[in-house]
């Protein structure tokens, strides 16, 4: 195996990391327990998606979406036809370019390598978490008991079960539910199931908002600093990377960690990058007022392409890709159908609800991009994780601690290089 390394440097003893979602979190607290002092910089964006996601640490998508299956069956899963899927026609001039792109990384070669290198770093996802609770002295918000999928038609059941077990899910296993399973899942839908399986070896966070607390916490403990600015512009200066806030402010360290997201790209085009992300939007509900029991794992609704989780603060439905720019208006019609869904399976989630929609980074191949710049000497990045954010943060934190240390990571990050796209 072939690690993107370069000569043994002397370790950084500064690092600046833009970005206060998940994954900038863990690189921050990870850096700043290795001995480097490190300050995280992040506007504290209202909608983030490390937030608002479903909670569910997603070790068996191991499949990128992007391949040839993908392709065959995209038409319908478009939102006008029921589905999930929805390309706002205002934002066209962003998603073509985009669905070009990713029509090209879905060719079945370039799929296989994707969903090898996407393996290893999801094999290094339960680890990588264990460790990141306990530094956060949070280990019960990480419940590692599965998590179910649910038919609610026969034909749906037998070709969802088959494609499941065709698949690549990594290290997790599945099964059929027991009959109390199925009773349990029964008593909170309207009509039983109609079929279901239980996933063992993934899991969820329980609270993602104590989650980003309890990090915050123990980096400033640890006697990291946080500046709620938001970066304007990366500047080069004698070959290294110098962060310019919108207030003027310079920041220069021994090491620069871009992991702002979608944001990331117009960060990094000032030095030349042209980075294909997009913003891929996700939309949930949520209600305080659930009967649900607390510790019940996720459940996916697969032919709504819907997931309900039970938090700690309540229940929550998400759904839905929507390929947009990342300032676009909420289509509202999105947290209508969710409603809709709800009603239909009679699930206890009870007014008032809340409504929320975030941009997922997606990069074409969808794989994140995670590494060191050749262009600046100091400059490393972490971002594009699309829907497995949550699932990879802790794993990324330790790589990005391991390479700006000049250690070797836990997994190959050459499949991550952002000059993939160059």
């Amino acid at each position: 195996m072939v690690f993107m390394t370069t000569a043994k440097k002397p370790t950084p003893k500064t690092a600046v990391v833009i970005g206060g979602g998940i994954v900038g979190l863990a690189c921050a607290v990870n850096l700043q327990n290795s001995g480097v002092q490190t300050t995280l910089i992040d506007p504290q964006r209202p909608h983030p998606a490390s937030w608002g996601n479903a909670g569910h640490i997603a070790v068996e998508q191991v499949e990128p979406l992007a391949n040839p299956a993908t392709l065959r069956t995209f038409h319908k899963r478009l939102f006008w036809r029921g589905g999930a899927l929805s390309l706002p026609p205002a934002d066209i001039g962003t998603w073509l370019p985009f669905a070009l792109r990713f029509v090209q990384a879905s060719r079945p070669a370039q799929h296989r390598a994707g969903k090898v290198a996407l393996g290893a770093a999801l094999s290094a996802a339960w680890p990588a978490w264990r460790k990141l609770v306990t530094l956060a002295d949070v280990p019960s918000l990480l419940l590692e008991d599965g998590h179910y999928v649910v038919w609610e038609t026969p034909k749906g059941a037998a070709a969802g079960r088959a494609a499941w077990e065709r698949a690549d899910i990594g290290s997790t296993s599945i099964r059929d539910v027991t009959t109390q399973e199925m009773d349990s899942l029964a008593a909170r839908m309207a009509r039983p199931p109609a079929g279901a399986i239980r996933f063992s070896g993934s899991g969820q966070i329980l609270d993602l908002g104590e989650l980003a607390n309890s990090v915050r916490t123990r980096f400033n403990t640890l006697g990291g600093t946080l500046l709620r600015e938001k970066v304007h512009q990366i500047q080069t200066s004698s070959n290294e990377a110098v962060l310019v806030t919108e207030t003027g402010q310079r920041h220069s360290a021994d090491a620069v960690v871009v992991s702002a997201g979608v944001a990331s790209a117009p960060l990094l085009s000032g030095l030349g990058y042209r980075v294909p992300i997009i913003a891929e939007r996700g939309y949930h509900i949520h209600s305080a007022l659930t009967d649900w029991p607390l510790g019940s794992p996720p459940v996916v609704f697969e032919e709504r392409s819907m997931i309900v989780t039970r938090f700690a603060s309540g229940l929550r439905a998400a759904s839905f890709v929507e390929f947009a720019r990342a300032d676009s208006s909420p289509d509202p019609r999105k947290w209508r159908r969710l409603r809709k869904h709800v009603i239909e399976l009679g699930l206890s989630l009870h007014d008032p609800l809340s409504e929320w929609m975030g941009a997922r980074p997606t990069l074409p191949d969808y794989l994140p991009a995670i590494g060191r710049s050749r262009r600046s000497s100091n400059l490393y990045y972490a971002f594009g994780h699309q829907h497995l954010g949550l699932t990879l943060a802790a794993a990324t934190g330790e790589a990005m601690g391991a390479l700006v240390r000049g250690d070797h990571p836990q997994f190959d990050l050459a499949p991550f290089d952002i000059e993939r796209f160059s």
